[in-house]
């Protein structure tokens, strides 16, 4: 249940909010602005998760562009980089546009090289005038007539006057090149089905629906019969696509987030709660894009920070710009946090009730690791979902998504789609992804083999060969999207007298509940 990942115009989805001073309870409107909440926030100086080194990600290596000052003092700054390795797409052009093909991409493959090569050829032309500029140096250090010191003097100047123009020109073309090159998306496991997402192949199906012997409802009604939710308020208070959860429901999400968290936790994963307001550059980082006429992200108006659409993003986050010792890898985080989607361009039947939502729980599981074994890690993660499922007693599917389907991220992602039966349909509660190298090299997040870890500056000998770091692998899958996983249950679960079974491995971690029962009574 990613967020689609695609690089648009520069419309922002804002959100304004503004503090209401109300006396020791921080209270916050509609339009609000976070500004004055987020000057709350103060950096640790020490990072709280284990890494060899932090170090500042390298831009391209092949790409160099330093800040600049022009003649308003100003400092001209390029913006964040990816280390694209532009060489390798030049080398390997045919396989690069065919899989931008392949992808239904809008990337500019064109443009990129011709942007690559003007770059590097300005690149050439400045180091050719920085030799220049070192040879009149050494030479003013001689003894020399007053009128030949004049003439190197005015040929230095010059020199560098001709460097800063090349450098600003440098800039400009290489955030020219960055937003292009950005538009470039993963390339594709060779297994994965080409075409859009009907050509998806079944990978695994799971059980067979429930039969029932009498007229079923859907969530909708359920909930109002049960007195679970309540849609009608929240869109007085919020806006569409916002909820409130009542009674049973709220501990039916509290009981999905435990009992997931516990069983995820099983398997090694480092529990987290994680910001729920991030940097627009390490939204952008993870492959997605807060701007756009369609973004699924909400940014803050006024500020250079997002609201995440999922815990993926600030994960993602927690070692940007580090060298991680080998032998610290695979790392398994598992993530809780509140998700906000703008869900532009969702509508219909098909999106209506708890489904499709702007705000919303998740558990998300999360990996770092090395490139040699993200692919059976990639397994690893569907196979947690496909049993946190079948305990559940879900009848699901999961599906190897064709080309067409995939984020820009993704290298491949598996889709479990679950039977709901109110709604006529499957529908999609969870996906797993491995994005290979494509978010690290945006994140900066390196590793060194362990046959040379010391840069943490254990061993005593200096000049030592350390051999050189490669970028880490991430993946990422949902372990619970709260609001479609109570969609399932309680339409999959409902008995004919209108109440819903709690399954079982639930009841632990919601006080021994076993049955949602309809109120003797209206609740006002």
């Amino acid at each position: 249940m990613g967020l689609p990942s695609c690089l648009g115009s520069s419309t922002f989805q804002a959100l304004r909010l503004t503090t209401i001073p109300i006396p020791f309870k921080p209270l916050v409107s509609k339009t609000l602005t976070l500004n004055l909440l987020l000057c709350r926030h103060n950096r640790s100086q020490r990072h709280p998760f284990p890494f060899q080194a932090r170090a500042r990600a390298s831009s391209a290596p092949d790409i160099q562009a330093s800040p600049i000052v022009n003649s308003d003092d100003k400092v001209v700054k390029p913006q964040w980089k990816a280390a694209v390795n532009f060489k390798w797409i030049r080398d390997n052009k045919d396989a690069v546009a065919n899989n931008i093909r392949i992808r239904n991409s809008d990337a500019n493959l064109e443009l990129v090289l011709e942007l690559y090569e003007r770059v590097s050829n300005i690149q050439k032309e400045v180091e050719r005038l920085r030799g220049e500029r070192n040879i009149v140096a050494s030479k003013m250090k001689g003894k020399l007539e007053p009128s030949e010191r004049q003439k190197l003097i005015e040929e230095g100047k010059n020199l560098k006057e001709g460097v800063m123009k090349l450098e600003e020109d440098l800039i400009r073309l290489t955030d020219k090149l960055q937003q292009e090159a950005q538009c470039i998306p993963n390339m594709t496991h060779p297994d994965v089905p080409v075409g859009g997402e009907d050509c998806s192949t079944l990978r695994k199906m799971v059980g067979s629906p429930r039969k029932f012997g009498f007229t079923i409802k859907d969530h909708l009604q359920l909930g109002k019969d049960l007195d679970l939710f309540d849609f009608d308020a929240a869109a007085e208070v919020s806006g569409s696509k916002f909820y409130y959860l009542k009674n049973e429901a709220v501990m039916l999400e509290m009981g999905l987030i435990n009992w997931t968290l516990s069983e995820v936790m099983k398997r090694g994963f480092t529990p987290l709660t994680t910001p729920e307001i991030v940097r627009s550059s390490v939204v952008e980082k993870c492959g997605f894009q807060p701007r756009g006429s369609n973004t699924q992200v909400y940014s803050i108006e006024g500020s250079d920070q997002c609201l995440i659409g999922t815990a993926e993003i600030p994960v993602g986050g927690i070692h940007m710009d580090s060298i991680l010792a080998e032998s610290m890898l695979p790392l398994k985080y598992v993530a809780l946090s509140h998700c906000f989607r703008t869900e532009a361009g969702a509508a219909g039947a098909a999106t209506r009730g708890l489904y499709r939502v702007h705000q919303f729980s998740k558990v998300e599981m999360f990996i770092i690791c090395r490139p040699e074994d993200s692919n059976s890690y990639h397994e690893e993660l569907i196979g947690i979902e496909e049993d946190l499922f079948s305990s559940l007693g879900l009848h699901f599917k999961t599906l190897d998504m064709a080309s067409g389907d995939l984020g820009a991220p993704a290298y491949r992602k598996y889709d479990v789609e679950a039977w709901m039966p109110g709604l006529g349909r499957y529908g999609e509660i969870s996906s797993a992804s491995n994005c290979t190298d494509y978010q690290s090299r945006r994140l900066g997040i390196r590793y060194r083999p362990s046959s040379s870890e010391s840069l943490s500056g254990n061993n005593p000998k200096k000049g030592m060969n350390l051999s050189p770091t490669q970028f880490v692998h991430t993946l990422n899958a949902t372990a619970c999207a709260v609001p479609r996983m109570i969609v399932c249950l309680v339409e999959n679960y409902q008995k004919e007298d209108g109440s819903v079974v709690i399954p079982e491995p639930l009841r632990p971690f919601m006080g021994g509940l076993e049955l949602v029962t309809p109120k003797s009574s209206d609740i006002l």
